[in-house]
């Protein structure tokens, strides 16, 4: 199993409070933390795309971001965690030139994600007067498998779409090397990790559940990939996972960390936010929010296998628990409150004492695909 990391521009309010530039130090410690991961082993970065969308995610131009990141790095992926490439949001050919640049810039190292945004505040703020939020699936599906055919065709044969067209042409630049960047969705529900296999697609699985309720949903996507019929040049046979991590020199210091970044804040805005996911009852209605969770809380949450923290030992031992149910790669959310030196801290003994103990290939499983593909 491989690791990333995961940043999305969070800027809750009581931050915001106490420092004025809350929002420019938040983006510029991101760039630091996938920095520090990339000296520290883990082989993926993702960045969100988000718009409109207070608190829970600044990082909107994230393209910018990545552009900085393919300089400040050596040997981490870089994807785009996501890209939509809605018509409506950004045009489909832009896209296809920004993965490709962004492929040049980091020498092959650009991983494409592309979603179709967080719930109806994110879309409506695009597509106005549209009730059915399915209507981005119908979108995004026209439009998924157009990008390998504009980065390998020489002219690109243009489209005549329900949504968006395009004459003939040259689409530019074509992709760093052999192929074209690993292509992956964010999948929200069983269904949708099935529909991305199907389609030969990676999954970004940015709103998992608890390892033994993923088990069986990582399963069905292991079987329907062996059936794929790709809309790109291979088959990128990979799910990606989240969990929040906090890992401490020990397990009491961890506990005490997590139990102070503010969780329920995070939580709350997910709920907010992602108004398509399913709900707790008696959830409160934002902008009330779900009860502070204290220590006793955390210490459930870890023995429900619903947060990654503890001393290094632990984190290893609750890494591997994902390895064990079929996760390709494990990305860690860390930036959710914690203090900056505490992230760093985390990067840091994961890099040291958990990655090198799960993840013995010194390849990205990306690349082994691409290359065979390019071969």
């Amino acid at each position: 199993m491989e690791f990333g990391i995961f940043v999305q521009g969070y800027v809750p309010d009581p931050r915001r409070a106490v420092d004025p530039e809350a929002e420019h130090n938040a983006l510029i410690e991101e760039t630091k933390y996938v920095i520090q991961a990339d000296k520290s082993g883990f082989k993926y970065a993702w960045a969100s795309e988000h718009h409109f969308l207070d608190q829970y995610s600044h990082l909107s131009a994230n393209e910018v971001f990545l552009g900085y990141l393919a300089h400040a790095t050596e040997r981490i992926h870089l994807g785009s965690g996501i890209f939509n490439p809605l018509a409506q949001v950004n045009h489909p050919v832009k896209v296809a030139e920004k993965v490709a640049m962004l492929d040049h810039l980091s020498e092959g190292r650009f991983e494409f994600g592309s979603g179709r945004g967080a719930g109806s505040h994110e879309i409506l703020g695009f597509l106005p007067g549209i009730t059915d939020m399915n209507h981005t699936k119908e979108i995004w599906e026209e439009t998924i498998a157009e990008f390998p055919k504009m980065w390998l065709q020489e002219e690109y044969v243009g489209f005549q779409g329900k949504h968006w067209s395009l004459p003939p042409r040259k689409v530019l630049p074509k992709p760093y090397g052999k192929s074209h960047p690993g292509m992956w969705y964010a999948a929200g529900s069983p269904s949708s990790y099935a529909m991305a296999a199907r389609k030969g697609l990676g999954v970004l699985g940015f709103s998992v559940q608890k390892v033994s309720d993923m088990e069986w949903v990582l399963e069905q996507y292991k079987t329907a990939i062996q059936e794929a019929e790709p809309v790109g040049d291979f088959v990128n046979d990979n799910v990606m996972v989240t969990s929040t991590a906090v890992c401490a020199e020990t397990h009491e210091e961890a506990v005490r960390i997590a139990a102070n970044a503010g969780l329920n804040r995070l939580q709350s805005l997910v709920f907010y936010y992602h108004d398509t996911f399913p709900k707790p009852e008696g959830l409160p209605v934002w902008p009330e929010m779900l009860p502070e969770f204290n220590e006793e809380i955390v210490e459930l949450l870890i023995q429900e296998e619903l947060l990654i923290c503890g001393d290094p030992d632990e984190v290893l031992q609750q890494c591997k628990r994902w390895e064990q149910a079929g996760a390709d790669q494990l990305s860690v959310s860390v930036p959710i409150g914690v203090p900056y030196e505490n992230v760093m801290t985390t990067i840091k003994l994961m890099g040291e004492h958990v990655i090198p103990k799960i993840d013995t290939d010194p390849v990205h499983r990306t690349t082994r695909f691409r290359q065979a593909a390019g071969s």
